[in-house]
């Protein structure tokens, strides 16, 4: 099995390296000026996040996706938008967001766009968008389109994983029960780009069919096998995350002494989630 030859993103490098080490000055800014500390747990899921950005923008990956492979294509953009998202997010303390949305500008976008449903019509548009064919060309041959739509990709997710795990108190996540749902409509959502790319009978994206066979994978076999990984790959990591949600919602309902939420009551805890 052979990969692309090896060659240094050194504009990968720089920018990645430039993010964590400048969130790390930071916190340390911070915990020396206000004697509080950032938890180190929080601190080593944001540089996975950024290490997982770094894996996908990087060789083998970055050249298999944009020179050989539409399923790479497929895994980089699961990479970025499911994996390094919530991290990322995940990451971030409260009193660094409030500092990066300090504009109130910002801060109103921001508060709009991570309502849930706008949160999913907004992230699946630009999932929609991205795997379009014409789009998906101009990407291959324009490398600043190219880094301008991952940019709007994980833009988009960051906004998609908020009502699952934003740090802030004032913009809070959503309930257990409607995390669950709203991973679930998630989960849903790619099943129809994902299904003209597993039912597809010719290439969707020709220009990949130009391309340099690498590991025997004929164009047809490629966009079938992006088509599964979008769809159940996609879901699978979803779906994991809704299960330990649901985990860790049984066992606080079992610490604190709660009774199971009733319908009545779930719909009265959604309700300020969804229009928020």
């Amino acid at each position: 099995m052979r990969l692309p030859p090896w060659h240094a993103h050194l504009d990968v490098w720089v920018l990645f390296s430039s993010i964590a080490l400048g969130y790390l000055l930071a916190v340390r800014r911070h915990e020396r000026e206000t004697g509080e500390p950032t938890g180190r747990r929080q601190v080593r899921l944001f540089l996975a996040g950024v290490a997982v950005l770094w894996v996908g923008a990087d060789w083998p990956i970055h050249d298999l996706a944009e020179r050989y492979l539409y399923l790479m294509h497929m895994v980089q953009h699961l990479l970025f938008s499911l994996v390094a998202a919530p991290l990322l997010l995940s990451g971030l303390p409260a009193w660094m967001l409030r500092a990066l949305l300090r504009p109130a500008w910002l801060r109103s976008f921001v508060r709009f766009v991570t309502r849930p449903v706008v949160a999913l019509a907004l992230f699946n548009g630009v999932l929609l968008f991205t795997h379009w064919p014409q789009i998906v060309e101009l990407t291959v041959r324009s490398e600043a389109l190219h880094f301008g739509l991952h940019t709007l990709l994980v833009g988009s997710a960051l906004a998609m994983w908020w009502p699952i795990v934003s740090p802030l108190p004032e913009m809070p996540p959503l309930p257990a029960p409607g995390q669950c749902l709203y991973l679930f409509l998630q989960s849903l959502a790619p099943t129809i780009p994902a299904s003209f790319l597993t039912f597809g009978r010719r290439p969707l994206y020709p220009v990949y069919a130009t391309f340099p066979r690498i590991w025997g994978i004929d164009p047809l076999t490629d966009q079938l096998t992006a088509g599964l990984i979008m769809k159940n790959l996609g879901a699978a990591i979803l779906w994991a995350c809704s299960t330990v949600i649901l985990f860790r919602w049984d066992a606080q309902e079992e610490r604190d002494g709660l009774e199971p939420l009733e319908w009545r009551k779930l719909e009265r805890e959604m309700g300020p989630g969804l229009r928020r």
